[in-house]
């Protein structure tokens, strides 16, 4: 009988990765980015371990939303205060001061709820509001995400 290998965290092989997020729909996206920080996409992943790669995504302000949801999408949050619920929809964050925290808040909630592991994967993201990365010393593997799927990117 054949036993099921699991990874130890001294043999993972994490490699980097960059995308390139302009005129890129955000769902699809991050749903990508998640597998990716999972390690799902490997043949040897490992449930309990941080296997996955380390993603450098560049453009995120340029990202967009199918349908109205740029204009309908709400972020709620509290302040902790009574009656401090808060609100702000996806275009004003999007030209607002961090236009990353679109992208990032929809890989964090595809990721495990709440848990040690969910918040190492997720620090293994970089996003960049611009196109500029300060990781080229990693030489990151570039990935043509906009041209996998015609239904990547939004026809206008």
């Amino acid at each position: 009988m054949k036993q099921t290998k699991f990874l130890k965290t001294a043999e993972v092989d994490k490699k980097w990765i960059l995308i390139d997020a302009e005129g890129v729909v955000v769902g699809r996206l991050a749903t990508f980015i998640a597998m990716r920080l999972r390690g799902k996409h490997r043949p040897d992943y490992t449930p309990h371990i941080d296997c996955g790669d380390n993603v450098v995504v560049i453009n995120a302000e340029k990202v967009v939303f199918t349908g109205k949801k740029r204009n309908d999408k709400v972020y709620y949050w509290h302040t902790g205060y009574p009656g401090g619920l808060k609100e702000r929809t996806a275009d004003k964050i999007l030209d607002g001061r961090f236009p990353e925290r679109v992208l990032k808040k929809a890989v964090q909630r595809m990721l495990p709820k709440e848990s040690p592991l969910a918040r190492q994967q997720l620090s293994n993201l970089k996003i960049y509001a611009g196109s500029e990365h300060k990781h080229e010393a990693q030489k990151p593997e570039v990935i043509d995400f906009k041209s996998m799927s015609s239904k990547n990117t939004k026809e206008n």
